[in-house]
């Protein structure tokens, strides 16, 4: 039986694939439930260091399936209320994951799609990626992914591309700094795995707590309450055991103690 998702552990690296590419991995309750499960899985395991998100067929996602949206044009306010929380509670489960997420994002990019690519904390797309906010399109509105697009792509960006609901191209999401390299497709693969190999290099700790850091500070006023605590982050790591070796390595001129238990 078809599962909505394959999830792939090879040493510190999992990678997760939307699977359900006769309607190009558009997502359903059942997706959103998985997704939601897995990566609360994949946080709490201290042997993951990087998760790719990805997926199967030729799109990553378009979005919500059509099936799924039938139903829900049935529901109530109380339901779909229900339904909307259950899609934020997914969303935020992946933003907050403490473990960096690369996105790899091929053919189409649309709707909830854009949202899921949003909340990654690395984004490689192939050439071709098109991208679209299209909920307007069907007198909708991108609400539950618009914390983690906006963050993304910018306020000045998301005001143009939620209200026309156009298509926008990888070359356009690179130039927004949505999406961090562009790659022809015979490369694609070869740039998530050096980026992904450049994450399980470093301290796992380390990177757990620069992911959490940009989280936090990202738009904060620079108070004396945000000095301290940067201060008090930085004091943690240096007297941690991990920080510690990181130091003595380095010094030493030697792998750190985590490079060696890397595996492949």
């Amino acid at each position: 039986m078809q599962t909505p998702l394959e999830l792939r552990i090879d040493g510190p690296v999992a990678r997760v694939y939307l699977n359900r590419p006769e309607v190009r991995n558009a997502f359903d309750d059942e997706t959103i439930a998985a997704l939601t499960a897995t990566f609360t899985r994949l946080g709490q395991d201290p042997t993951v260091r990087a998760i790719v998100l990805g997926g199967h067929g030729k799109a990553f996602s378009a979005g919500a399936d059509l099936n799924w949206m039938r139903k829900m044009a049935g529901y109530t306010w109380d339901q779909n209320r229900e339904d909307a929380s259950r899609l934020a509670q997914m969303l935020w489960t992946l933003y907050s994951c403490p473990v960096p997420v690369i996105g790899r994002i091929h053919g189409d990019c649309y709707a909830g799609g854009v949202g899921l690519a949003a909340v990654c904390d690395v984004l490689v797309a192939a050439e071709g990626v098109h991208f679209c906010l299209s909920e307007a399109k069907l007198g909708l509105l991108p609400a539950t992914i618009s914390p983690y697009v906006i963050r993304a792509m910018g306020e000045q960006a998301a005001r143009r591309y939620f209200v026309t609901a156009e298509r926008f191209s990888a070359a356009e999401a690179y130039r927004l700094g949505f999406v961090h390299e562009v790659c022809a497709p015979e490369a694609f693969d070869a740039k998530v795995d050096a980026i992904v190999q450049t994450v399980v290099a470093n301290g796992p700790e380390a990177v757990k707590a620069c992911k959490r850091l940009v989280q936090d500070v990202a738009g904060q006023p620079i108070t004396a309450g945000l000095r301290d605590d940067t201060a008090r982050r930085i004091a943690d790591i240096r007297a941690s055991d991990e920080g510690r070796e990181g130091v003595r390595s380095f010094l030493d001129k030697r792998a750190p103690a985590w490079a060696v238990s890397q595996g492949g």
